[in-house]
């Protein structure tokens, strides 16, 4: 699903199931430095339309690096509810959001939550692993991923997806908060594979201020990745 396409009605949402949460980047004193941004959230979703922890560190990241954004060209993987990206596209970015492909009622949220916010990004379905002629087209500056490395499984797919977008500009970086699970392992094994490494590694919750981690648990890494340009990024 494309930003252009007709992406029809969302099917009925049970009432009671769905809330809104609001999220503020800047000063609350001073209301002309920052703004706030709503997410639509279905309670009764697994995933994928629900803010998780991660999202709102990796949002929290990307405005206090807001000018790292500025003018450039953003992808987010597993985007869900968007607040990252939602968040780059508020501070200058063009944003593409992406999910899987074949998870419509998350794409159709993803169009409602711009819509709430009157933010422009292009909605896209990208299934990692799975090539298409829209994938091939992304040529982003920045890729953003928040608790994408959730289920081991799908690891490699995300991977190989990452190493693609980052070889169709060099000098482009993957961004990812992730909870640091049992599988961390694996995640160094699969940068090696695909030819990435990681060039800085922080604690979630050393840069976050202390009015928002109240609600939030886990232990939250943030990674930034690149090319192993070093090693040739090939697969092995």
């Amino acid at each position: 699903m494309e930003e252009n396409g007709d992406e029809g009605e969302a099917p009925a949402v049970e009432e009671g199931m769905t809330t809104f949460s609001d999220h503020h980047f800047g000063s609350y004193e001073d209301t002309g430095d920052g703004f706030s941004i709503t997410i639509i959230e279905n309670m009764k979703e697994e995933y994928g339309l629900f803010v998780w922890p991660c999202s709102i560190i990796l949002a929290e990241y990307v405005w206090q690096q807001r000018s790292r954004y500025t003018g450039t060209t953003v992808v987010e993987l597993g985007a869900g509810t968007s607040l990252p990206g939602l968040v780059a596209a508020k501070v200058g970015a063009e944003v593409t959001l992406t999910d899987d492909s074949n998870r419509s009622e998350v794409l159709i949220h993803m169009r409602r939550q711009c819509d709430l916010n009157n933010i422009k990004c292009k909605i896209h379905g990208l299934t990692w692993g799975v090539w298409d002629t829209h994938t091939f087209s992304l040529c982003p500056n920045i890729i953003l991923g928040a608790d994408v490395l959730y289920e081991s499984c799908a690891f490699d797919d995300l991977f190989a997806t990452v190493a693609f977008l980052l070889q169709s500009n060099p000098s482009s970086v993957f961004i990812t908060t992730y909870h640091n699970r049992s599988g961390h392992h694996l995640i160094g094994f699969l940068m090696v594979k695909w030819g990435l490494k990681c060039v800085k590694l922080l604690d979630g919750f050393t840069f976050m201020p202390s009015s928002k981690t109240s609600s939030l648990s886990g232990n939250i890494q943030l990674a930034e990745i690149v090319l192993d340009t070093a090693n040739g990024n090939k697969k092995n």
